[in-house]
């Protein structure tokens, strides 16, 4: 009965706290590590050549001097959301045949502090964590500092999260 209790437990805790629950117990082979590597490389060739990547682009976002990453970033939203709804209308399921489930989550003064950080970072930076290893490709050695600095931001908020707001 303990066990039970526990599992329930331990599957509200990850209702609430996690962004997605959906995960596959099934290993992928070497081809189809491949086959995600092949996907990420063409993802970052796409973001080179569309110039998201380019701190120059995001500043002119930032100084409100350009579109076009406005652009960008509205044509992702867009996709996101048709994607989502079309996702729960059909009752997409995954590659492997699972249900994908989307958890409702309620709004919290954590996210409003959290977005003004990311934002900060990102004008700061020039650099958002999508792109940071399409920038290294892209011959822009300085991203590293961001990475470590990414990387050390996790790891701070992994070690003070219970005493955040949520």
């Amino acid at each position: 009965m303990s066990t039970i209790n526990t599992q329930n437990n331990q599957q509200e805790l990850l209702d609430e706290t996690s962004a997605c629950i959906n995960h596959s117990d099934k290993k992928e082979n070497s081809f189809g590590l491949l086959k995600y590597s092949l996907v990420g490389i063409v993802f970052g060739i796409v973001f080179v050549k569309a110039e998201i990547i380019s701190w120059f682009r995001i500043q002119e976002m930032f100084r409100l001097q350009s579109f076009h990453m406005y652009g960008v970033i509205g044509t992702a939203v867009t996709v996101g959301a048709l994607s989502v709804a079309l996702i729960k209308k059909f009752k997409v399921k995954t590659i492997q045949g699972e249900e994908i489930v989307i958890v409702k989550k309620k709004f919290t003064k954590g996210q409003v502090y959290g977005g003004l950080m990311f934002g900060l970072g990102w004008a700061m930076t020039g650099a958002c964590p999508g792109p940071l290893f399409a920038q290294i490709g892209a011959g822009v050695g300085s991203i590293v500092v961001v990475i470590a600095s990414a990387l050390a931001g996790t790891w701070t908020y992994g070690l003070l999260k219970e005493k955040l707001p949520h």
